[in-house]
C-alpha cells in the first residue's frame, strides 16, 4: 500500500490499520499522535482504524526532557 507518510510517499507492507502501521514504524503507540487525512486519530481507535491507498498520515513522536 502507498501512503503519504509525514509529507513523503512511502510503500509499507502488511499494514492494515493505524496500530499496524506504528508497529511497522517501530513506534511506540503510547509516546505517538497521529492524523489520518487531516484529522487526528483517537488512540483507543488506532486498531480499529484501517488505512487505504493515499491516506495521508503524519506521525509526531513525543520526546520527554528537560
Amino acid at each position: 500500500m502507498r501512503l503519504l507518510l509525514n509529507g513523503e510517499e512511502r510503500d509499507v507492507a502488511d499494514v492494515v490499520t493505524i496500530a499496524d502501521l506504528v508497529a511497522v514504524l517501530g513506534l511506540d503507540a503510547r509516546k505517538v499522535a497521529v492524523e489520518r487525512n487531516l484529522e487526528i486519530a483517537p488512540r483507543s481507535t488506532y486498531g480499529d482504524t484501517a488505512l487505504a491507498e493515499g491516506d495521508r498520515i503524519e506521525i509526531v513522536t513525543f520526546i520527554g526532557g528537560g
